[in-house]
């Protein structure tokens, strides 16, 4: 392929993929405000043609499985820099908080997300998920805000109050007063000393 074709083609390639993205921000945003938003509504936000829109996902299920895998791994990807902007403990609960944002949001698109598409994907992310809370966990016991030896798994789980709780600032409040519990619960414990005999 001659040098100009090939730049051409890499650069409609780069312009295809910020306007995937640009769709996919936008859906995000509007999802998250009113599941039932038309993809129209989401081709407008997203400062792209209905028929662009469509090119890159046929369906509404095909939109929301890529916003869906799109939210989740930059969910992942965000655990190095919730780590490094403050104590591991910290970093635990402001990435549980945003993962329980996004849950809720993924649990008001309701009959949307009760196929086996969705649950196919659910399933695909479940394992980069808890390699996520892995490393948040190992980041807290290396800080000594919590023992060692907690599956991952276990703790997603049990962290799953979250997405249970309302979303305003009495949800917040009452959500940062389970996470202490949880924490209480995970804690290192001191250690004994000879003085305490």
């Amino acid at each position: 392929m001659p040098r100009e074709q090939r730049q051409t083609y890499g650069t409609q390639r780069q312009a295809a993929a910020r306007k995937h993205t640009a769709i996919l921000n936008a859906a995000h945003e509007l999802f998250a405000a009113d599941p039932a938003v038309s993809l129209n509504e989401v081709a407008k936000r997203a400062g792209v043609g209905a028929g662009t829109l469509y090119r890159h996902f046929p369906t509404r299920e095909d939109l929301i499985l890529a916003v869906y895998r799109h939210d989740v791994q930059r969910l992942v990807d965000s655990v190095d820099a919730v780590l490094a902007s403050g104590s591991a403990r910290d970093g635990f609960v402001a990435w549980f908080e945003k993962l329980a944002a996004y849950i809720r949001v993924k649990h008001g698109l309701g009959e949307a997300l009760h196929n086996a598409a969705i649950q196919d994907a659910i399933n695909e992310t479940y394992a980069p998920v808890t390699a996520a809370v892995g490393r948040l966990l190992d980041a807290c016991v290396a800080e000594g805000s919590v023992r060692p030896g907690h599956d991952p798994g276990d703790v997603l789980l049990l962290m799953s109050f979250l997405w249970r709780v309302a979303p305003n600032d009495d949800g917040v409040a009452q959500g940062r007063r389970l996470i202490d519990m949880v924490f209480k619960g995970i804690a290192a414990r001191r250690q004994p000393s000879a003085s305490d005999a």
